[in-house]
């Protein structure tokens, strides 16, 4: 009997048990409500510029602000006639940017100064030009430099017109293009807009060179030396390593103020064939590499007596690797000890030109591309 009983109580406890959990199960519904998604927080519409709010003003909007500002700011004396019209023109000079400079005093040529005409032979067989300022000289320089190099089987080219600055000589810039573009080829229009006047220079004579071309440019790359390198890229398919260009491909005319100061006006833009524009914003680069102006300033200076390979090759330093320390020697540290017993402090790491690098290793990439 005890046995049966304790049957009995399991059943009745299981019994119990199972009618609970039924009690507390909520019975499902016929059909499923979705899970409400959380909606997305709307993001605040970015804040509008002053440049912007002032752009997107018409003409009576201007005129009316300028009346409402005259009678109802704190301090009208601030906003007479005179203080207006600086107002304005200091806008305009800085929404011109390039198209216009306001000069104390009349200057004798470009503040920049170039770098001197520069060409050498890197690895055997690939020419390097430094056009400097692009005057008659330099153009001679150059002739005599692609004579030499036509001579020594030059099979590649570099032009650095990283330190030609702005000039207005366009008629000798063509003539540096001639030496690159094939003939009968327009190379750039001098265009002035508001004389209606289109001067355009077109190539008259053979390329001095055919070959691989590869352009350095930065910042300092203005004027006429725009122009070049525009007409050189079309026609040659030469890529641009470094920096934009200074988007200053213009003729300047300098205008006097009674006061005696200089306003300087983009009167001409030298435009590429098929209307494409230099001015304002220059000539973008296809392979990115930046440079310090300081350091590129160091090496142009420095390669008139060393070179510029030393400048492309890095230095091999001491460094602590796997063999050193199997030996228990620590090779940076020997040689920073050795420079003391010398009197003398580290070695100073020798400025590097990155830019001239890529191209240099772009010109191997493509050489190796054409032997497969």
């Amino acid at each position: 009997m005890s046995r049966r009983v304790s049957l009995f109580v399991c059943v009745c406890l299981a019994w119990s048990t199972a009618e609970n959990l039924s009690a507390q199960t909520p019975a499902k519904s016929a059909s499923v409500s979705p899970t409400p998604v959380p909606s997305s927080t709307p993001q605040p519409s970015p804040t509008p510029t002053t440049k912007s709010l002032v752009d997107s003003m018409d003409s009576t909007d201007l005129k009316e602000a300028i009346q409402l500002l005259k009678t109802n700011y704190i301090k009208p004396e601030t906003l007479n006639e005179t203080e207006l019209s600086r107002a304005t023109f200091e806008g305009i000079l800085m929404r011109l940017g390039r198209g216009v400079v306001l000069l104390s005093a009349p200057t004798a040529g470009p503040s920049e100064l170039a770098s001197p005409f520069y060409g050498e032979i890197l690895d055997d067989h690939i020419g390097y030009l430094r056009l400097g300022a692009l005057d008659k000289p330099d153009l001679d320089a150059l002739d005599t430099n692609l004579q030499t190099f036509a001579a020594k089987k030059v099979d590649a080219l570099v032009l650095d017109l990283r330190a030609s600055p702005a000039t207005n000589d366009f008629a000798t810039a063509s003539e540096f293009a001639k030496r690159f573009c094939p003939k009968g080829k327009p190379l750039f229009s001098l265009r002035k807009t508001t004389a209606r006047q289109e001067r355009t220079f077109t190539s008259d004579r053979d390329p001095s060179y055919q070959g691989l071309i590869i352009l350095l440019t930065d910042g300092d790359t203005a004027g006429a030396a725009e122009a070049i390198a525009g007409a050189v890229r079309l026609y040659n398919r030469a890529l641009i390593i470094g920096q934009s260009t200074a988007g200053r491909a213009v003729e300047y005319s300098d205008l006097k103020l009674p006061s005696g100061k200089i306003l300087r006006i983009a009167v001409g833009e030298a435009v590429l064939p098929e209307g494409r524009p230099l001015f304002p914003d220059g000539l973008k680069p296809d392979v990115p590499v930046e440079m310090p102006a300081a350091e590129k300033r160091e090496v142009f200076q420095q390669s008139r007596e060393k070179g510029m390979m030393p400048f492309v090759l890095e230095n091999a330093r001491p460094h602590l690797n796997e063999a050193a320390l199997i030996s228990g020697k620590n090779p940076e540290l020997e040689a920073m000890e050795a420079a003391q017993r010398r009197n003398r402090g580290p070695e100073k790491a020798t400025v590097h030109d990155p830019v001239l690098q890529r191209a240099l290793d772009l010109v191997t990439s493509i050489g190796i591309f054409q032997k497969h």
